[in-house]
């Protein structure tokens, strides 16, 4: 499939989204509009994440020290990752489980900015550390955010319907931004029908798939006769393809529950 017919194909899904989320307007109901937009954007997460990577809602994200998350629109997790409850349709996800979090605004403005960044933030700087080691394998390692971390720290995006002017949001995100470190900046965000804003290097003008030190903001104007769709699941595939986690280990999440009394021996 060319990028021209992809294109073509991905600002007809985009004016469809629009048309649902207008229609879900009518919800006389706040949270039948929130669950509907959110289903709008998952619907097409899904479409376009790769294979291992799934795409979540109403769910609730706990480490293995007991730090619980605050509510998130859309979490991105590893396929594999065990159902710990499943109840009409909540779901318990091991931290070290998670890749990511989306945080869906109908209208994006300062205000609204600031909590899909303080949870962006919060999530990404709970714990991952239940892990069981794989022996006789070269440890592998993630640089992100400045850093190098042994896990595949969380990403964030936020993803709206319609904002204030898009230079308007990049004032506000860099007001944020600019008294805390990369590690609790957004990765991007997006806005349907504008475009996104998103880090890159100010010599270059080369854009990074994750904030670091030094990095500028750049805002990108979507093409009139495109929609951020392309590019957002450009990005997608280009953050998650290479998404990764070493196997789970449950043990830690049971803390000083009893599992049971050795009560007998055999020896051969």
């Amino acid at each position: 499939m060319s990028t021209e017919k992809l294109g073509k194909i991905l600002k007809s899904v985009a004016s469809r989204m629009r048309a649902d989320f207008e229609q879900s307007q009518n919800f006389n109901h706040n949270g039948e509009a929130g669950t509907s937009r959110e289903v709008l954007i998952q619907e097409f997460l899904s479409g376009y994440l790769p294979a291992h990577v799934e795409a979540v809602h109403n769910v609730e994200v706990i480490a293995a020290n007991g730090d619980v998350s605050p509510q998130s629109d859309i979490v991105l997790i590893d396929r594999g990752t065990p159902p710990f409850t499943t109840l009409q349709g909540f779901r318990i996800i091991p931290n070290e489980c998670v890749y990511g979090m989306i945080e869906v605004k109908t209208k994006l403005d300062g205000v609204q900015l600031a909590d899909a960044c303080n949870k962006i933030s919060r999530l990404r700087s709970m714990p991952k550390t239940a892990f069981r080691p794989i022996s006789g394998v070269i440890p592998r390692t993630t640089k992100a955010y400045g850093a190098t971390h042994k896990y595949f720290p969380t990403s964030g995006m936020i993803v709206a319907f319609s904002s204030l002017n898009l230079e308007t949001i990049g004032n506000h995100l860099m007001n944020w931004c600019k008294v805390r470190n990369p590690i609790e900046w957004p990765d991007s965000v997006w806005v349907i029908g504008k475009g996104h804003l998103q880090w890159g290097d100010p010599r270059t003008g080369a854009l990074f798939r994750s904030p670091t030190s030094g990095a500028s903001l750049f805002q990108i104007d979507t093409d009139p006769q495109q929609d951020i769709l392309l590019s957002l699941a450009i990005h997608l595939n280009i953050h998650f393809s290479d998404a990764w986690m070493n196997p789970l280990d449950l043990l830690p999440y049971s803390g000083a529950t009893p599992l049971g009394t050795h009560s007998k021996t055999w020896t051969p």
